[in-house]
């Protein structure tokens, strides 16, 4: 593990070695980054974000406000560009920082990102249409109710709980164990408050962002189905769109060989 100070005082922790690295930037939001860990990456650094991991609290957890701790490890690191990837919510990092500095971003790794940085809805009817995708999986009917309370209008932490099936293309012990990793609830409840982006700004940015960019996607992803995936990468001059099959919001999990393949350095 090593630390750095950001700018404004605080102590944040990253965990991997320097040289060449893939920074990592995870999601949850604010999810401890160990879950990342298993990530089948050669030489990355996985960033424990403010009040996560290893790394000191703070009173401000909104992502745009984040975006200068990623240039403080960038610097603490003597890189003058970075590979950078961003997964879920950590993507919203990623974006906001590619179109901040993109000087000093070499490559732009969107794992399954969250799409709603560029103003893209993913509508109950996307969810529901790969939902019906796993109706002959033994604990389909279940987590189904639990997504129809959902999308009922209940929001209890029970219900979300419910669908967390549908998040994997393989519902195994595993995936299962991605609870271990904590999430910082209180933290999470800021990071996409008032005032973070501004979609319309941000659209307009990722149009004149000439840095090469993957956008991977999972075929089961309710978070990111691949119809608003395409829709997400197509805002980006050099994106380039890989949809893995057979897998959901952690696309490593379900099939590392292919996400390896994916994920190689962009030419």
């Amino acid at each position: 593990m090593g630390t750095f100070t950001t700018s404004g005082g605080l102590g944040l922790a990253y965990h991997g070695e320097a040289g060449d690295p893939v920074v990592c930037l995870p999601g949850g939001p604010m999810q401890a980054s160990s879950y990342l860990g298993g990530l089948p990456i050669e030489n990355m650094i996985r960033l424990d974000l403010r009040g996560t991991g290893d790394s000191a609290g703070a009173r401000d957890f909104r992502v745009d406000r984040q975006v200068e701790d990623v240039e403080a490890l960038r610097r603490h690191l003597g890189l003058d560009r970075i590979r950078l990837l961003g997964h879920s919510a950590g993507g919203t990092l990623a974006v906001l920082y590619a179109t901040r500095y993109p000087r000093h971003v070499e490559e732009l790794l969107l794992v399954t990102p969250s799409p709603r940085v560029a103003g893209i809805d993913v509508t109950d009817a996307d969810r529901r249409e790969i939902a019906e995708l796993r109706h002959a999986e033994p604990w389909y009917e279940q987590a189904y109710a639990a997504f129809q309370q959902i999308w009922a209008g209940n929001f209890s932490a029970e219900a979300f709980q419910g669908i967390t099936p549908f998040l994997h293309g393989r519902w195994d012990a595993q995936a299962r164990a991605l609870d271990e990793h904590p999430r910082n609830d209180e933290a999470a409840k800021q990071y996409y408050g008032d005032g973070a982006f501004d979609p319309a700004r941000v659209r307009e940015q990722i149009g004149k962002l000439d840095v090469p960019t993957l956008l991977l996607a999972g075929e089961l992803d309710v978070s990111l189905p691949p119809r608003r995936a395409r829709e997400f990468a197509d805002l980006f001059p050099r994106a380039r769109l890989v949809v893995q099959d057979g897998a959901g919001h952690y696309p490593w999990l379900d099939d590392p060989e292919a996400f390896s393949a994916a994920v190689q350095r962009i030419p």
